[in-house]
């Protein structure tokens, strides 16, 4: 693991029994035994998309920072408004954005004001603000309608924010709006998350990579790349070791360096207990794995270790099984390790535009795309083949749904979750 992280895995954090495992209770345990690996650095505002806060960020000053007009029009007391019928006042100042009025304001006057328009705060400052659509100006005098409400128009200082609160949460993923908000208080640098790193690499002699030939009994190695995708959607800084052959030695070794400055290792495939297995023999010599069975579908048993103090992940070797996987339960493991305090995504309800046959008592999850019904209800159509080596499925889909472990069959119209997925790369 690389020097300086400020914590290291706990030996045998990721260790489990042996019975079939509900999905939530092993998201529960992951989230309750692992801690973010990565330390912290301050990194520009312009380059802080994507990165994980390290501490709430406080505002320093109220946003907007003085009271201001919402629209062009002009600003006035209420209480100068004849609230029966027209009311004329003459135009005696100008305020645009970023030009404060240099002079007191009085009663009975009218201010030509701009969106943005710094307005001395009341009592000493106007209060109601025209749309200039609604004013009738000659010359020097304006003439107002009556009905318009005490107030509106005029923004208070802190109506956005206020000094001292806090605009970004410990944790949180950093999206344009919160890079937005950083820069409304005037930040120019937060303190972030370093990008966790990972290595990525495959194993076995029928392994080709794409840009190689396939000579007969060899497959192209699609995991891999898949996995990398995934990782570099949550930020995840990614080495690709490559297709390692089936050698334990050689496995061992590309283990033991990529620890070196790594703090997540993740295969696919090969790490079962099987002869030409070697992935699990060498994690073991080096530290420490676990399977842990989960009662879900589409998946199996999943590898979880150390290596070192290193994290390890062995996913499933069918395409499917190996995003699906990723998504809901290697996802939420990666994110904790980097810092990230939501894991959780966002699900939807849908209704289902097909019967299903469901066993009880394991998660499901089903790929499909989302179709709008003639009633303007949204549905979901799902893939006509639900086998797990089928990655062209996940490209027809829009997301997965869930079937929880209580669901049964069910048939045509019912209601279910929909998880999209952007919620879950």
């Amino acid at each position: 693991m690389p020097a300086g992280n400020m914590t290291e895995l706990k030996d045998d954090c990721f260790a489990m029994g042996a019975d079939l495992m509900p999905y939530e209770e092993a998201l529960n345990i992951l989230n309750e035994r692992i801690n973010p690996v990565v330390d912290i650095e301050s990194v520009a505002l312009r380059s802080a998309l994507n990165r994980i806060a390290a501490e709430d960020i406080l505002a320093k000053r109220n946003v907007p920072p003085h009271d201001n007009a919402a629209v062009d029009g002009y600003a006035v007391f209420f209480d100068d408004l004849n609230q029966d019928q027209e009311t004329r006042l003459p135009v005696t100042g100008r305020i645009a954005a970023g030009h404060p009025l240099d002079r007191a304001v009085r009663r009975g006057e009218a201010l030509r004001v701009f969106t943005g328009a710094p307005i001395p705060p009341t009592p000493d400052g106007p209060d109601t603000i025209f749309f200039q659509e609604d004013c009738e100006r000659i010359g020097d005098t304006v003439t107002l309608k009556p009905g318009i409400k005490k107030g509106a128009n005029r923004r208070s200082a802190g109506e956005d924010i206020t000094a001292g609160r806090v605009i970004i949460e410990n944790g949180c993923r950093l999206r344009a709006q919160e890079i937005g908000l950083a820069a409304s208080v005037g930040c120019m640098a937060l303190p972030v998350r370093r990008r966790l790193k990972a290595a990525v690499f495959s194993t076995g002699d029928e392994v080709r990579d794409p840009a190689e030939e396939a000579p007969a009994g060899c497959i192209f190695d699609t995991n891999r790349y898949t996995i990398m995708g995934l990782l570099e959607g949550l930020d995840v800084s990614v080495t690709d070791l490559g297709i390692l052959p089936d050698s334990r030695k050689a496995i061992r070794e590309a283990l033991q360096n990529a620890t070196q400055d790594h703090d997540l290792l993740i295969t696919s495939g090969g790490a079962s207990q099987g002869e030409e297995d070697h992935i699990a023999a060498a994690v073991e010599e080096l530290g420490a794995l676990h399977f842990w069975r989960l009662a879900i579908k589409p998946g199996r048993p999943i590898a979880l270790g150390q290596v070192g103090g290193t994290a390890f992940v062995g996913l499933p070797g069918n395409p499917v099984a190996v995003m699906v996987t990723f998504m809901q339960i290697a996802r939420p493991m990666i994110l904790k390790l980097a810092g990230c305090s939501k894991t959780k995504p966002l699900k939807y309800r849908v209704r289902a535009n097909f019967d299903h046959k469901k066993k009880r008592g394991r998660r499901e999850w089903l790929r499909a795309k989302l179709v709008h019904g003639d009633d303007g209800v949204l549905g979901a159509i799902k893939y006509h083949t639900d086998g797990a080596g089928i990655l062209s499925s996940m490209a027809f889909a829009d997301g997965l749904i869930e079937l929880p472990e209580d669901q049964g069959p069910f048939d045509q119209g019912t209601m279910v979750d929909f998880i999209p997925f952007n919620e879950v790369t």
